[in-house]
């Protein structure tokens, strides 16, 4: 169920992952044309709205279906290639857009050009600062009027440009069960202080680094002589089943949160 009205959403202390959502306006204004690198061209298209407070202190997500999806990634694009062969199936209730990537000829563009998917490289180094960078992204990202963000393996830190964007509709998954192990060494983190369960943690992004509001996790056990490789590889493969649970979930029911608690009815 989408949103009647254009809601009025900023960051703030209570939802500091919660920004405006996109209007026509928006739209009209970042995907004039593409962006320099692109492989296929970003849609014009104005999408029903997606994102209201409601009264309580409550930040409500209703997505149309089948949703848009943009996937930010930064390597092979294992957790991408998940989505994609979701997708696959005439019944699931998202489709990717477009694929966005911090680096250049990395295996997870070749993935989306393969499918005939447009794919933009961002580079940080190609901007005069990582405040630029940001906007580059934002604008990128806005020009193909998404539904819903996923982190896909994306190493860089979202900015405060796309955050006031997107937030509150940009997933990340973790390869440790948050709050635990955050960062980009989770598994060798969590192998050197000897746990006996790990796992993996789907949430929405905020403005820390692997600290916004958790909407699923499950557990996988270490086992004797784990490495850090093998280790990976089992929580990978719950990762990639998760992610394309939740995606078809809030497309199809929306979620509701509250302070850090997430609710997909």
């Amino acid at each position: 169920m989408a949103c009647s009205q254009e809601p009025e959403l900023s960051p703030s202390t209570e939802f500091p992952f919660a920004g405006p959502s996109m209007s026509g306006r928006d739209l009209a204004a970042g995907a004039s044309s593409g962006p320099a690198g692109t492989s296929g061209a970003p849609r014009n298209t104005a999408r029903p709205e997606r994102a209201e407070r409601v009264p309580g202190g409550t930040f409500q997500l209703r997505l149309p279906v089948p949703a848009r999806v943009v996937a930010l990634v930064s390597g092979s694009g294992t957790l991408l290639q998940s989505l994609l062969d979701a997708t696959d199936d005439p019944d699931y209730p998202a489709r990717v857009a477009a694929v966005i990537a911090d680096r250049a000829g990395i295996e997870g563009l070749a993935r989306a050009e393969r499918r005939g998917l447009p794919t933009v490289a961002v580079r940080l180094r190609d901007h005069a600062d990582r405040s630029a960078w940001d906007a580059a992204l934002t604008d990128t990202v806005t020009g193909f009027a998404p539904d819903l963000v996923v982190s896909a393996g994306f190493m860089k830190i979202l900015g405060p440009q796309f955050l006031a964007r997107f937030g509150g509709r940009v997933l990340n998954t973790h390869p440790a069960l948050l709050p635990a192990f955050p960062g980009a060494h989770a598994v060798r983190d969590a192998l050197a202080y000897g746990v006996r369960v790990t796992g993996c943690t789907v949430h929405l992004v905020d403005a820390g680094v692997d600290t916004g509001p958790i909407v699923t996790q499950e557990a996988v056990p270490v086992l004797p002589g784990d490495t850090e490789d093998t280790l990976h590889e089992r929580i990978k493969s719950v990762e990639r089943r998760l992610l394309v649970d939740v995606v078809a979930r809030l497309a199809l029911q929306g979620c509701t949160v509250t302070g850090r608690e997430v609710n997909i009815p």
